[in-house]
């Protein structure tokens, strides 16, 4: 039997730092969120953990696939899917829960509170609210991201079964999936009011996914690290996208808004469709992070950075936990 695969630890710290990072966006009227590396470029928290969820599932399930056969492979996927389908459900029943109980005392009884869970779509026909919860036809806007996981991995069986042909169809077939939501706008309903649509689309966002599974299990190779062209490149090119995208540059220097108004013309739409930008950004941003931790490789396994990887060792029950306490400091600051 061959020896088990040792942990990346890398992959545990990006993926914890993931969930600090949108732990912070997700608190209402903090304004950390100014200072978030979203504000700093086009991409953010939400590339990051879906590219470590792509190249963690390859590890995690990619190798069933290999080792164990395609049907024990699917299983697998599916039971992962019934997990996040409950966390998803589960999660929602909690917040619903914590703002009925601070309603009650009065803590945090503003009405942009309550808009994140879609809660006027149950108050206005609650039985078919419920039908789109639970057939995720309702995706509040607050718990966006384990409907896209699961739709992610539910797309896994597949693209093993297309990787018997030729890993490189998969590639192929990703690319051309994210092209085709690009020029018609494929997407999932979302509900609440007509013509809403999941924020992150899945047929979009699978792209970065399967970047992530491709480098995971080895259908693509990795890149040299502090390669002498690659890396000055790269370092270029999230220093450039700094002062387009940073509010300090961008609220004093009108020439540099309209840049990047001229870049994303819609910022929601390059969001839900996974704009090239964004996608360029982040394999930008993350080589140039990962050279310089391949330089000092202890950086990230000191002591003080080990809660960080903790989280990121267990990112489903830290992603809900964090959720719902970010959910509570936003009631709680609303009041303040």
């Amino acid at each position: 039997m061959p020896a088990a695969r040792a942990r990346d630890l890398r992959l545990d710290f990006f993926r914890g730092l993931a969930m600090l990072i949108i732990f912070v966006a997700h608190v209402p009227g903090n304004n950390w969120t100014d200072y978030i590396p979203a504000r700093f470029g086009f991409s953010s928290a939400a590339e990051m953990f879906v590219f470590c969820s792509g190249y963690a599932s390859a590890i995690a399930f990619g190798s069933v696939f290999v080792r164990r056969g395609w049907a024990i492979g699917t299983i697998r996927i599916a039971y992962r899917i019934w997990q996040l389908y409950w966390a998803h459900i589960g999660l929602f029943l909690v917040l619903v829960s914590i703002s009925i109980a601070t309603a009650s005392l009065h803590i945090g009884t503003r009405d942009d509170t309550a808009a994140g869970l879609s809660l006027g779509a149950f108050a206005a026909d609650g039985l078919d609210a419920i039908a789109g919860l639970m057939t995720l036809s309702l995706v509040p806007d607050l718990l966006n991201i384990l409907p896209m996981y699961i739709v992610l991995l539910a797309f896994v069986p597949l693209a093993m079964a297309l990787s018997r042909i030729s890993p490189l169809l998969v590639v192929a077939a990703s690319a051309a999936l994210w092209l085709i939501v690009q020029a018609t706008g494929l997407n999932l309903p979302a509900g609440g009011v007509p013509g809403r649509a999941w924020l992150f689309d899945p047929f979009a966002w699978q792209l970065m996914f399967f970047t992530g599974f491709a480098f995971g299990i080895g259908w693509l190779s990795k890149p040299r690290l502090n390669h002498p062209a690659l890396l000055p490149i790269a370092a270029a090119a999230v220093a450039l996208s700094v002062p387009i995208n940073f509010w300090a540059f961008t609220d004093n220097i009108p020439a540099l808004l309209s840049v990047r108004d001229w870049l994303v013309p819609d910022g929601i739409i390059a969001t839900t469709r996974l704009a090239v930008l964004r996608y360029a950004h982040f394999l930008c941003l993350a080589y140039v992070v990962l050279s310089l931790v391949d330089r000092f490789p202890k950086t990230i396994a000191s002591p003080a950075l080990a809660p960080v990887v903790a989280i990121g060792r267990q990112s489903l029950s830290t992603f809900v936990s964090s959720v719902a306490l970010a959910w509570i400091a936003g009631r709680l600051m609303a009041d303040a």
